[in-house]
């Protein structure tokens, strides 16, 4: 089962969503490396910060062989700064370039960017139609479903895509104003698919395999973009690609969890500075540990280790003894 963005397949049609501070290298490679996943996409990054060509910005924006296909999503609210964003993103050589009109983050939406793009849709087709000139590779867009109940405007939004040559789009299944609250409503996703001819993604309440084939005989959608669901299953795109393709889905083994975790750890620890590595390990520890036998206990312990070294020791300790505790 393949859907085509432009040129680029995606096979099967699942998407790794862009999450800040979460979808970096480590992390793609991470769920790449598992399968399943037909396309990851970086962090989303501003269009102000690649043109400013600051050094972290342009570092967060390396990605190796490995990731393809591999899609890079920028933000902002200036046409111009985008169009030359748009233009950096495609020197870099990834498959696919996005656009940002879904991000419910404050920060995000002050700066008229994100999804407060869906309160001006004559910006954001002068944006959408002006990124689409200035760059060769597919171009897609992700929003939500307007910024509150009564501006709901995915469909319009829709078409301004369809109608300036974007590949395909994705839809979060809530308003901005939502931010991550309540259900989303994937029927909206079954309409703008009615109206849409390009690929529809839908996202948004994504945690299961069974959630993942569902949405998609509901609605109707081409394929399916997970996020937060992912951080606490990294197995998740491969369970659902098994579903897909009628075979055995594997649940992963406390072994195999510690050795993604300490994988994924060691790499955050040999990267970052200590103090952002810490804040980093404890974010990633309260998803991986979901579901886990005394997960709480290592949550709690962890917030009063004071280094990368002793935070390692505290999770194979962790391991150690659920491994034990199975074995008796």
């Amino acid at each position: 089962m393949s859907v085509q963005i432009g040129p680029v397949p995606v096979d099967p049609p699942l998407i790794l969503a862009p999450m800040a501070g979460v979808t970096d290298r480590d992390f793609r490679l991470i769920i790449r490396r598992i399968g399943g996943v037909g396309v990851v996409t970086m962090e989303f990054i501003s269009s102000r910060a690649i043109v400013g060509g600051f050094p972290k910005t342009l570092e967060l924006m390396e990605f190796s062989q490995e990731e393809r296909p591999l899609s890079i999503q920028i933000y902002g609210s200036d046409v111009d700064t985008m169009v030359e964003a748009a233009r950096v993103v495609e020197e870099l050589g990834p498959d696919i370039c996005d656009i940002n009109m879904g991000c419910p983050a404050n920060k995000v939406l002050k700066g008229c960017a994100g999804a407060a793009l869906m309160g001006d849709l004559k910006l954001a087709e002068k944006m959408i139609a002006s990124v689409r000139r200035a760059i060769s590779i597919p171009l897609t867009v992700k929003f939500r479903l307007g910024l509150n109940d009564q501006e709901r405007n995915y469909t319009d939004l829709g078409r301004i895509c369809e109608d300036n040559g974007v590949a395909a789009v994705a839809m979060h299944a809530r308003t901005a104003k939502q931010m991550f609250r309540g259900e989303a409503e994937w029927p909206e996703i079954a309409r703008l698919k009615e109206l849409l001819s390009i690929p529809v993604f839908g996202n948004g309440d994504v945690r299961t395999s069974e959630d993942a084939l569902r949405m998609m005989a509901e609605t109707g959608c081409d394929g399916v973009m997970i996020g937060r669901g992912v951080t606490k299953n990294p197995w998740l795109f491969q369970q659902i690609a098994a579903r897909m393709a009628e075979s055995t889905v594997v649940e992963p083994t406390v072994r195999d969890r510690r050795d993604l975790i300490l994988t994924h750890f060691r790499r955050v620890a040999e990267r970052e500075p200590s103090k952002f590595a810490l804040h980093k390990l404890r974010k990633f520890t309260g998803w991986y540990t979901h579901g886990l036998p005394h997960g709480r206990k290592l949550r709690q312990r962890i917030n009063e280790l004071p280094d990368v070294q002793s935070f390692l020791a505290a999770v194979e300790e962790f391991f150690e003894e659920i491994l034990v505790e199975e074995a008796a």
